[in-house]
């Protein structure tokens, strides 16, 4: 039976489809490999001595070289490395030399608390960076479109650790208006049950407002103060995606045609910057997940950012890989997401 040219432009997209989908999950474990070496690598020229910080200055040489050959210390670099991806190709990220616990139980601890710092801050970013670069490019040249440029420039150039401090000495030491650092108070750290991780959900969960309001007065300092970075990024890129595809022919001809300002922006204007909207969204996303460690320092918000931290501080490897590797998943998640909305969307990106 004869084929005919639909089925085989059928086959041959099916093929390419395929194709592109082999390259990207290959891309991703060739990229997660490469990130896994590279911070492998860096926790061995690490000054700490890892296996002092287990037996102490004072241990004997033969304590010493025990401990060494339990860790795997001994073997070449390498070797080390090829054992933890078989360990890690079993669900096995190793023991935290710090808590004594799985990495893996470690991280599915702390990484809620770094989701929701993070959501609740990409979204503050979003709201008000989007409706800022609309006000921005409806009048270019306005007291808005410099109030715009002004945000976006000290959102890049002030440190987000200064940030923090001075709002915790502001609306925590001298307003009180937040309630400081941590998840919760005291009070009810110990009574809260944790059903998802989630503190805003869990305290919402307990049937308790006084809780509830407590979460939610720890929560929106760090949100904003993060949320700040995130707005920043978004409102410059909008901004100038809005105003290059402001001079092109079509704006031209809505203006001929008597159509308002506002109303090119919106109808016309927005939707084909979506795609790029989409990118800069999911970017800045990533960017909050993996860059909330100072936040997390500042306000002592027990997140994967500040496992990091301390971490690196002991040269942790298993918790350091773990968390790395955590983080880059979500970045190339995130990334793979906003192309594929941008290819639902944007019809010139097919």
């Amino acid at each position: 039976m004869a084929v005919t040219s639909a089925e085989a432009g059928s086959a041959r997209l099916f093929w390419r489809r395929a194709s592109r989908v082999a390259t990207g999950v290959l891309s991703v474990v060739v990229t997660l490999l490469g990130l896994l070496a590279f911070t492998f690598a860096l926790s061995r020229l690490s000054p700490v001595d890892p296996v002092l910080q287990i037996v102490g200055d004072h241990a004997s040489t033969s304590t010493y070289e025990q401990a060494r050959r339990d860790l795997g210390l001994d073997q070449p670099v390498l070797m080390q490395f090829w054992h933890y991806l078989e360990h890690l190709a079993h669900g096995d990220m190793g023991i935290s030399r710090i808590t004594n616990q799985p990495v893996m139980s470690d991280l599915l601890r702390t990484f809620p608390a770094t989701v929701e710092l993070a959501t609740c801050a990409i979204i503050f970013g979003a709201v008000f960076g989007i409706t800022l670069a609309l006000l921005a490019a409806w009048k270019p040249g306005s007291v808005l479109d410099n109030l715009a440029r002004l945000i976006s420039l000290l959102g890049y150039s002030v440190p987000i650790f200064w940030l923090g401090l001075l709002g915790l000495l502001l609306f925590y030491a001298v307003l009180h208006w937040s309630a400081g650092p941590g998840r919760l108070d005291d009070l009810y750290v110990y009574t809260l049950e944790p059903k998802t991780g989630f503190v805003l959900i869990d305290s919402w969960l307990s049937g308790d407002p006084e809780m509830f309001r407590n979460a939610l007065a720890h929560l929106w300092l760090p949100v904003v103060v993060l949320g700040l970075l995130a707005m920043a990024g978004i409102t410059r890129l909008l901004r100038a995606a809005l105003l290059e595809e402001s001079n092109k022919e079509y704006v031209t001809l809505a203006r001929a045609k008597g159509a308002s300002r506002g109303r090119i922006l919106l109808r016309h204007i927005f939707p084909n910057v979506l795609g790029t909207l989409i990118t800069v969204l999911a970017l800045s996303y990533a960017s909050l997940l993996e860059g909330a460690v100072l936040t997390e320092t500042v306000f002592s918000w027990p997140g994967v950012g500040r496992y990091l931290t301390t971490a690196l501080f002991a040269s942790d490897t298993p918790a350091i890989l773990g968390g790395t590797l955590l983080i880059g998943t979500c970045f190339i998640i995130l990334n793979a997401l906003a192309d594929a909305l941008t290819y639902l969307t944007d019809p010139r990106t097919r």
